[in-house]
């Protein structure tokens, strides 16, 4: 049987509401709600439409597996719960099946996740597309393009950990299977003022503290670095070090990444010569000097920085030491030389640490894609993924030149999305022959025409300012904003000459102020002139030019003295807007996919939703709008089909199963639930339903019709279970009657045989035994007659010879006969007696086999004779060693390999002449004990294993040991606290005596010797521990044991191995826990 598909839902199991379009009533105070409902409940996912918006969660959830990816692959976009992984698939596919090129757009303020976002759709597409060697190396290559693009253009900011300080769109580029053959990526806006400055609590660009914590010494060295982060201008202390961020190990993973994208060694190795020289520039350092004519000029403080420099760049040191103190300025055929003073010099300087970075950030795009371009001609389908900042409003007129130009890419994003949105929503309608109604939209186009238009926008007057002959300057540029714009709706200024504004105090002298989409922004216009300028002293780009380094010399073309351009060089508004104007055309050729990334919270933590936050990024990405313009027609629509499988049961006709179109069950259904005609539409393909309300009454009645299916089939089902259980028991009920039946006749059966077997056996056995008894008695008649006769027979006998035998003679005779017999055995047994000899094991063989017992009590009672009398020769003294030699075999023999040749060595005890020798008085005076033993040992030492030579002494209640030399006692121990002796099975004389715990002679731990007379010491030890404790003590024979050295318990090993000092053992600490003894 085929395995049933089962049909989910966006709407099944829902939390809040999954699509925003589908919130009633809609407001900010029930979208926000919303949003935090589902974001309570890990559901970080919401549609608005075909629009994902994202919140970033701060923590990983267990939605990107594998399973998860193999959930939302080929699925219908609105089949399961939301998810950006749905978004990726119905962009792949459209790309794939429909031909249709693809663009996703993600946009979102600092640290709302645009990054993750961008990489989770890569990695979906990487997934889902097709398998082989070079398929997986293009899909390698671009997933590795972002940590390289992260470590050169993302940053620590006080929102982000890892915010990206640039604008990407990837282009990645498909064949007609759907497999990827490269990309092309396009950067916008580096924000390279961050080289120089950083605001606080914020770092540079990764790659430098990359660099400086996971270099090695030796590249450190050639790149003339040092390690530490303070010795570098441009690198900002207070956040050098970033929580759960390892520079080391990312340092390592660009590296590698790098190696994968394509980059060679010498590429590689020349980047990081450039990165090298830009964190020395910013170490550079001016100081003013007079000249004659009283003209201020800057020189260099400290010139090995320089010098450093220019040996890491192949720079001739006066060259860019001049250019950083002269500018030379040329007009037609004059060239005017001026000194820098000491702020000029500054200023000359940052400039080009940034602009040496932004071209080298530059080159490494356009590296990249040189190493992931489609190697194929063929026509490709192309899915664009565009990673961009967010609108930025900061507070306190912080807002400057570089918010002005991202708020204006997100107007543009802005106008094109609302664009596109409609046009996708009147092609949909004219697709389904839907009556089309006019939306009332804000139109952000003046907006955009105040900010680009040719002739009297915002960034045209910056670059008229800028190019304009004479003092130009912040004040001159707003004092041109105000009479060009002064009458504009969108524009406010403090000197504007509406007079609605000349009371407005909130407005400083220094700024304006424009109504975006997203909310009023007021700018400071302070460092516009500047950055638009974006200029590099022409000194400093002709002496990089003549850099010996490949690369740098690449960086500066204008440098080069044969092309010299006396034009200006285009300003940054201008490059922009040319640069954002490409992008809106590329983005107006494919079809848009939207995700918008909201962040919750300022802290980066996770679980904190912060509502006043939420609601100002829903403001600026104007997601309202979006809701708006997305149901101000229809709300809902769903194909024919999956509406008529999801509310089939609400109607009889089309329940369980509709036979015909599925447009007319959806008609008759309609019809049957009376739904009024306003609030639904018939396409061509799909319902369309006008109000939420009407949706969600379809879900409740839904719902209802559920719980009275469920109780009907749970009815149903429990009958059915009765049924079957009843039909079970009753052909159960006939099977075992049938069984019983049988196996009653069976055994009746058997027990007719067993009975006839029995009655059949009886009778052979009575017939039998008649037989046996006919038998018998013909036997006994026949040996009566014998017996009789033989009797008859001896009588006639006995008549006859009795006068010639006295009474009883037979008796006497057998008597005497025995009698003989054993006087001759013992005669014989005296002269065959054995030696007197215990050992003697000789008998002499019995000669009758009736003297078997006697025999052996015989040879019994003479050993025993022969022994006393063998004892009955000893001393008091040998029979003392006697007993000890007999303890020690009871305790050695066979378990200890030294026994055999210890038996015939005598227990001496006193090896030492204590008593005699002069030089041990002291010792024998201080023992008024009897010595039981007196013999030099060796004291194995507890730390290095190592041994001391000690005199063991034994006596009735201690064992003493004392020094040989001097003769001090070093150790008493009572053999009340001996606990145990342990030695090993081999032919050595290692023993160890263990201690009572807790005793006192027990504080270092248990003692460990070597000695020559290990089996009589052993032997006497115990006997002596027996007579004055009444307890055996304990005997241990073992080649690994246990010893308590001090806190520790150490383990004495006995090993076999090649001595080099002959046959003597060696003992040796291996560690806290082993001791090692090798027995040769």
């Amino acid at each position: 049987m085929a395995k049933m598909e089962v049909k989910s839902s966006l709407l099944d199991n829902m939390i809040g509401v999954g699509d925003m379009v589908l919130l009633e009533p809609l407001n900010e105070e029930t979208f926000i709600d919303n949003l935090k409902k589902r974001f309570d409940h890990n559901e970080i996912y919401t549609y608005i439409g075909s629009v994902v918006i994202s919140v970033n969660p701060y923590r990983s959830l267990p939605i990107y597996s594998p399973e998860k990816v193999e959930d939302y692959r080929n699925r219908n976009f609105y089949e399961l719960s939301p998810h950006i992984f749905a978004l990726s698939d119905e962009a792949y596919r459209s790309l794939r099946d429909q031909d249709k090129d693809q663009c996703i757009l993600i946009t979102g303020e600092s640290g709302a996740g645009k990054t993750e976002a961008s990489k989770l759709v890569m990695s979906y597409v990487a997934a889902v597309c097709g398998k082989g060697a070079e398929v997986n190396q293009v899909k390698e290559q671009l997933l590795q393009s972002n940590p390289v693009l992260e470590a050169f253009g993302n940053a620590k900011t006080v929102r982000n950990d890892n915010s990206s300080r640039f604008g990407k769109y990837m282009d990645i580029e498909f064949d007609f299977k759907g497999d990827p053959l490269g990309g092309v990526i396009s950067n916008y806006l580096l924000e390279k003022s961050r080289v120089v400055k950083q605001p606080r609590g914020e770092r540079n660009f990764h790659v430098f503290y990359q660099l400086l914590s996971g270099a090695s010494e030796e590249l450190l060295y050639k790149l003339k670095l040092e390690r530490d982060f303070s010795r570098y201008n441009y690198l900002s202390l207070d956040s050098a070090k970033v929580n759960g961020v390892d520079d080391a190990a990312n340092f390592r993973t660009v590296r590698n990444a790098m190696q994968i994208v394509g980059f060679l060694d010498h590429e590689a190795e020349a980047v990081l010569e450039v990165v090298a020289a830009v964190l020395k520039l910013g170490n550079i350092e001016f100081k003013p000097e007079s000249r004659v004519n009283g003209l201020d000029e800057s020189k260099i403080k400290d010139k090995n920085e320089l010098k450093e420099i220019c040996e890491l760049t192949s720079i001739d040191q006066v060259v860019l030491e001049r250019a950083f103190s002269f500018r030379t300025v040329e007009a037609k055929q004059e060239k005017v030389s001026t000194t820098l003073n000491v702020a000029q010099a500054y200023y000359a300087r940052d400039a080009l640490a940034k602009n040496l970075y932004s071209r080298l950030f530059s080159w490494l795009v356009n590296r990249i894609n040189e190493s992931i371009k489609a190697q194929t001609k063929v026509r490709k389908k192309v899915m664009g993924v565009l990673d961009i900042y967010g609108f930025e409003i900061f507070e306190n007129a912080d807002n400057s030149f570089e918010q002005f130009i991202i708020n204006y890419c997100n107007e543009k994003l802005q106008q094109i999305f609302i664009e596109l949105t409609l046009k996708e929503e009147q092609e949909e309608y004219i697709r389904e022959d839907i009556e089309w109604t006019h939306i009332d939209y804000f139109n952000n186009a003046i907006i955009c025409d105040l900010i680009e238009n040719n002739t009297n926008g915002i960034l045209a007057m910056l670059d008229e300012e800028c190019l304009r002959p004479g003092t130009v300057t912040d004040e001159t540029f707003l004092e041109k904003l105000n009479q060009v714009c002064a009458t504009h709706q969108h524009f406010e200024s403090r000197m504007s000459k509406c007079s609605r504004f000349l009371n407005d105090t909130t407005l400083p002298h220094s700024c304006f102020r424009i109504q975006h989409y997203a909310g009023k922004v007021l700018y400071q216009v302070e460092g516009f002139v500047d950055k638009n300028n974006d200029l590099l002293y022409r000194d400093l780009s002709q002496a990089m030019w003549k850099a010996g380094h490949s690369l740098i010399k690449s960086l500066f073309p204008e440098g080069n003295p044969a092309k010299v351009n006396l034009k200006r060089p285009p300003t940054a508004g201008s490059q922009f807007k040319a640069s954002v104007a490409t992008l809106m055309r590329n983005l107006q050729t494919k079809n848009p996919n939207y995700i918008r990334c909201i962040k919750p919270n300022d802290k980066k933590a996770a679980h904190i939703f912060n509502e006043s936050l939420v609601c100002h990024q829903i403001r600026y990405l104007g997601l309202l709008e979006n809701v708006r313009v997305r149901r101000a027609g229809y709300a809902f629509r769903q194909a024919y089909e999956p509406c008529l499988e999801r509310y089939k049961m609400l109607c009889k006709q089309t329940w369980p199963h509709w036979k015909g179109p599925a447009r007319s069950g959806v008609e008759v259904l309609f019809n049957e639930l009376e739904i009024p005609v306003e609030e639904h539409s018939f396409g061509r393909s799909k319902i369309f339903i006008r109000n939420p309300r009407t949706l969600f009454q379809l879900e409740d009645l839904r719902k209802q019709r559920l719980e009275d299916l469920a109780t009907l089939i749970q009815k149903i089902y429990r009958g059915w279970k009765c049924r079957t259980h009843f039909l079970l028991m009753k052909r159960s009920q006939v099977v075992i009657a049938a069984w019983y039946r049988r196996y009653a006749q069976q055994k009746r059966y058997q027990q007719i045989k067993s009975s006839a077997l029995v009655i059949q056996s009886y009778i052979r056995g009575w017939k039998a035994r008649k037989i046996l008894r006919e038998l018998k008695h013909q036997k006994r008649c026949k040996e009566a007659a014998t017996t009789i006769a033989a009797y008859w027979h001896g009588t006639q006998v006995r008549r006859e010879y009795r006068k010639f035998f006295r009474a009883n003679a037979g008796k006497k005779i057998y008597e005497f006969t025995l009698q003989r017999i054993v006087q001759k055995y013992l005669l014989e047994m005296k002269n065959k007696m054995p030696s007197l000899s215990p050992i003697d094991k000789n008998w002499p063989s019995r000669p009758y086999l009736f003297l078997d017992s006697t025999h052996k009590e015989l040879k019994r009672i003479f050993h025993l004779w022969r022994c006393k009398k063998y004892r009955d020769q000893f001393t008091d003294q040998q029979k003392l060693i006697y007993e000890e030699k007999l303890e020690a075999s009871e305790l050695f023999k066979d378990k200890k390999a030294l026994y055999p040749s210890s038996v015939g060595q005598p227990f001496q005890g006193a090896y030492l002449e204590i008593n005699k020798n002069p030089k041990y008085k002291k010792l024998k005076d201080a023992i008024e004990e009897k010595i039981i033993i007196a013999e030099v040992v060796n004291k194995i030492n507890r730390a290095n294993g190592k041994s001391t030579s000690r005199i063991f002494l034994l006596t009735n209640n201690n064992l003493l040991l004392a020094d040989q030399k001097s003769g001090q006692i070093k150790s008493e121990v009572p053999l009340v606290d001996v606990t145990k002796v342990s030695m090993s099975s081999q032919n050595d004389g290692f023993f160890a005596v263990h201690l009572k715990e807790g005793s006192e002679a027990a504080s270092k731990g248990d003692f460990l010797f070597s000695s020559d007379h290990l089996i009589e010491m052993a032997t006497k030890l115990y006997r002596t521990t027996l007579s004055q404790t009444k307890q055996k003590l304990n005997i241990e024979i073992s080649d690994e044991f246990l010893v308590q050295f001090r806190q520790d318990k150490v383990c004495v090993k006995f090993i076999q191995g090649n001595q080099k000092n002959g046959s003597v053992p060696t003992c040796k600490r291996k560690n806290n826990r082993l001791l090692e003894v090798a027995v040769p």
